[in-house]
């Protein structure tokens, strides 16, 4: 057997598999530019089980690097392109890179890993003959960087039979139609946007990639291209709730996940009415027949979103619950998945019982072969996972660090993403990791970062510092970090304290600063807000019985 996309191209050649923007390529056009990628990988020295890196957007040459990688055996590294420079040479380190694929030269490379620049003679057709790595499942086919409970990055390893296997049970549990396609705008070095890639190659359906979440594409998109799936995380579901008033006919099904969805979200998008999808000479007759007597006819149509919990170290989804249900059980993530065994236990590791809170143990053959094990530099033995062996069938299981329960019928909850992580805009950002850099300022003797609620990221990075006996402003530290961090998980708000309130044990009370952190910063928004709602009132005449622009304040500071 070869890959997964000449198998495809083998069965339905000429079948839509890929659409950027206003280009459209077929399964068999695709399958030639893969050809040619690989032709020009093999010429520079790449070999089966080199670790090749990625920093690229999500774009034609990434789709036919993953695609070429599979064909040749390699193994791809898809690096966060949001990360700071200090932070990608470090996972290239740990994995002891080969090589790494970039659109623009970087100078941060490591020791032995060869730069390889995307130009347009990666899609010239050669007559070099492929070696085609004998394709098998168990085959690893990337190490997916996350961030651990300790915030330090960690290497997935994940498999073809990782996909193949969510793959599978997400056709099960969702459905899979033959004109589907499937509107992604999550990145490809996220495994929601690898999946999504690979499922449209393993269903023969259609991928629209998008090279970032803009709502101007994404409208456009949705209106023109008969679109009929879309993964989005809480963050981009809300802010396009904004900029519509309406779904096309053709969406099925909106798959939501990466955070906690609020139930009034999924209600909001849900009852969003759905438009026939008319060509511009048939549209005026065919609205016509959506009236009767000139009064519109009321179309019920079934819910839009399925809530999903999924992990990089699960291949993308453990659970999800399909939209009808998800419409009935608000806050639920539904079943797992076939094949896919959830558990809840507590701290000695004994299963709790419906309705009990505890940690999620995930068990089936989407679990991660493991992570990531650099080689030791004093040691003959390596303690890498081997990318060269084969792996044995068999049920790996991995305890998630999240809180949950399984309520009577077997459906999951999420209480908590891990203790003390915060998830904003879909991205995981993990306190340690933030305040080991904090620390670094010589000015600050402790730090506090926690997430407050926030009506659009879903929660907000923020700050408590304690000081050195030097002075220095939060704007300088934001700054500071903007050298250190992605700009997701730089605080956008810092307060320096004396000092940070401490527990019993002696431990900073971590709690204490969240509910400080949320009441300033909601007053501080309220604040804001009111000033201007105040003063707009006054521009506009609404408002005559306050004598100034305080009075208004105060009005609204103490009204309920």
């Amino acid at each position: 057997m070869k890959d997964w996309l000449h198998e495809r191209t083998a069965v339905t050649p000429h079948k839509l598999a890929l659409i950027i923007g206003e280009q459209r390529w077929n399964y068999a056009q695709l399958n030639q530019l893969v050809d040619n990628f690989c032709h020009h990988l093999q010429k520079v020295g790449v070999q089966p089980s080199d670790f090749v890196a990625a920093l690229l957007p999500n774009d034609l040459p990434y789709v036919c690097l993953i695609h070429a990688l599979a064909r040749l055996g390699a193994i791809l590294v898809p690096l966060n392109s949001r990360l700071a420079p200090a932070e990608l040479r470090w996972q290239l380190e740990q994995v002891e890179a080969n090589w790494l694929v970039s659109d623009q030269e970087v100078e941060w490379l490591i020791v032995n890993c060869k730069l390889l620049m995307v130009n347009e003679a990666w899609f010239k057709q050669t007559t070099l003959t492929i070696n085609h790595y004998p394709f098998t499942i168990n085959h690893y086919q990337a190490v997916v960087f996350t961030s651990g409970t300790s915030g330090k990055p960690k290497g997935v390893m994940l498999t073809f039979a990782n996909h193949f296997q969510s793959a599978t049970a997400s056709a099960y549990r969702l459905g899979v139609q033959p004109d589907d396609v499937w509107l992604s705008v999550l990145p490809l070095y996220h495994v929601g946007g690898l999946a999504v890639l690979f499922r449209g190659c393993l269903y023969g359906t259609a991928v629209s990639l998008h090279t970032h979440f803009g709502l101007q594409k994404i409208n456009h998109d949705l209106d023109n291209n008969r679109i009929t799936l879309i993964s989005l995380v809480p963050t981009m579901l809300h802010r396009l709730l904004q900029t519509r008033d309406s779904w096309p006919a053709s969406l099925r099904l909106i798959l939501l996940g990466g955070a906690a969805a609020t139930p009034e979200l999924v209600a909001r998008a849900n009852d969003l009415p759905r438009k026939p999808v008319f060509s511009d000479q048939s549209s005026e007759i065919s609205e016509q027949l959506l009236t009767i007597n000139h009064l519109p006819i009321t179309i019920n149509h079934p819910p839009l979103v399925a809530t999903t919990y999924g992990l990089t170290e699960a291949a993308s989804q453990v659970a999800t619950m399909p939209p009808a249900e998800a419409a009935h059980k608000p806050g639920s993530v539904g079943k797992p998945l076939m094949f896919t065994h959830v558990k809840i236990v507590d701290e000695d590791g004994k299963e709790r019982p419906s309705n009990k809170i505890g940690e999620i143990i995930v068990t089936g053959p989407t679990v991660m072969a493991g992570y990531y094990k650099k080689r030791s530099s004093d040691s003959a033995q390596s303690s890498i996972v081997n990318p060269k062996s084969s792996i044995q069938n068999r049920q790996s299981s991995i305890a998630t660090g999240d809180l949950g329960y399984l309520d009577a019928d077997g459906d999951l909850w999420l209480v908590q993403r891990r203790s003390d992580l915060i998830v904003t805009g879909g991205e995981n950002v993990y306190p340690a990791e933030v305040e080991a850099v904090l620390r670094k300022h010589t000015a600050v003797s402790q730090a506090c970062v926690v997430g407050i609620p926030d009506v659009e990221w879903g929660q907000r990075v923020v700050a408590m510092v304690q000081m050195v006996g030097e002075t220095v402003s939060p704007q300088e530290l934001i700054k500071f970090c903007r050298d250190h961090l992605a700009g997701y998980k730089i605080p956008r708000q810092i307060e320096i304290v004396i000092q940070l309130p401490l527990t019993a044990s002696g431990k900073i009370a971590r709690q204490i600063v969240a509910e400080q952190l949320a009441q300033a910063y909601f007053q501080t928004s309220r604040w804001q807000e009111g000033e201007q709602e105040a003063q707009d009132d006054i521009d506009n005449g609404r408002i005559t019985r306050f004598d100034d622009i305080d009075d208004a304040l105060d009005f609204l500071d103490n009204s309920p």
